[in-house]
């Protein structure tokens, strides 16, 4: 008995197995749908053949254009500065910057002038027994003479003997060692030449200064320099008096700046010449660093376009109907951003923006504007 059921189910199996495979088989399979081809949408313009004015981007630092560096020429004590002697003090022109203490010399200089003043004295009785004409000039240079002034020219001999005689009292000598401690004396006062302020300090009131000791910078932060390096090639297109645009490095700010100075020596390891730019205006500052737009020249039949649209340097898409077409031009300037290219047809249609993965003859569609 058991035998015939397990047959039995065997049977059964077998045929719901048939059936299933028969009805499978019956039904139609999906037709796979046919996948549809990707177009790119582009942004185009139209090429306006023109003149292009070239600009060349130089960059550099500011500097003021007066500065001096305070040195000393002679030693002594730091006494007096009319202000503070720190970085970013602000001083008038004619204000002392520095004062060195000077008594010793002016004592020295006090008794070198009573010195002379007894020798002048000491011939007049000469003078007016032997050089009569000559004794009224000299004896009122006499009365005249003041130890705590700056000491007068000596009267003009009226003979040639007379100029002997005087020479012969060591007068002469005498009076040019005292002009000489008293030029000396002026070393010890360093004053502002012109309004400003200092950008270096390096020493204290009481410190002893020596002679040749850099003491600080002074500068006038009114007026600066720009100094840019440009290429030889447009030395002759820049010219002395030449108004230059310059903005900061975000572009944020503009100042307009006016070639001074060109050098005339071109840099053998960069083909460059250096130019000078004079600007001034509200916040500049010394060693900030601008860029400069030079107007060189225009490019006749040229057109401008984002130097990103430029491809192996020599090529750039054109669109021709619904397609691309990949065409040679010649790359006349370069900028940072752009380019300026001639060789296309005015009125031809060139895309604006980049397409990634474009390529000669690749079907697209224009963005409707």
């Amino acid at each position: 008995m058991r035998q015939v059921i397990i047959s039995i189910l065997g049977i059964l199996i077998i045929g719901a197995g048939y059936l299933g495979k028969e009805k499978l088989a019956s039904t139609e399979k999906p037709q796979r749908q046919k996948s549809k081809k990707s177009i790119s949408t582009v942004f185009t313009q139209l090429v306006e053949i023109g003149d292009t004015p070239i600009t060349i981007t130089a960059s550099g630092n500011l500097a003021a254009r007066d500065r001096i560096e305070i040195f000393s020429e002679v030693q002594g004590i730091f006494e007096h500065s009319d202000k503070m002697f720190k970085p970013g003090v602000r001083y008038a022109e004619g204000d002392v910057l520095i004062r060195l203490n000077s008594e010793e010399l002016r004592a020295n200089l006090r008794s070198q002038k009573s010195n002379l003043y007894n020798q002048l004295v000491s011939m007049l009785p000469d003078l007016k027994f032997d050089y009569p004409e000559a004794f009224d000039k000299w004896q009122a240079y006499i009365n005249v003479f003041d130890e705590n002034q700056i000491l007068k020219p000596l009267p003009e001999p009226s003979s040639d003997r007379e100029k002997l005689f005087v020479a012969g009292r060591n007068v002469a000598s005498t009076w040019y060692t005292i002009k000489n401690s008293e030029e000396r004396l002026t070393k010890y006062n360093i004053y502002a030449p012109f309004s400003g302020v200092l950008t270096e300090a390096s020493i204290d009131k009481g410190a002893l200064v020596r002679a040749g000791q850099k003491l600080g910078e002074f500068i006038n932060p009114n007026v600066y320099e720009l100094e840019v390096a440009v290429n030889s090639s447009y030395v002759d297109l820049l010219k002395v008096g030449g108004v230059v645009v310059l903005h900061n490095v975000e572009r944020t700010k503009t100042w307009s700046g006016r070639i001074t100075r060109i050098n005339s020596l071109v840099n053998p390891n960069t083909q460059t010449i250096q130019a000078f730019i004079q600007v001034n205006g509200s916040g500049l500052r010394e060693g900030m660093y601008l860029e400069a737009d030079l107007k060189a020249k225009n490019e006749a039949n040229t057109f401008e376009i984002s130097r990103k649209l430029i491809v192996d340097n020599k090529k750039v898409f054109v669109v021709k109907g619904d397609r691309l077409e990949l065409t040679e031009i010649e790359p006349v300037h370069f900028t940072d951003k752009t380019a300026v290219i001639r060789g296309l047809e005015d009125g031809v249609e060139i895309l604006e923006r980049t397409l990634p993965g474009a390529y000669d003859g690749m079907q697209i569609k224009r963005f409707e504007k």
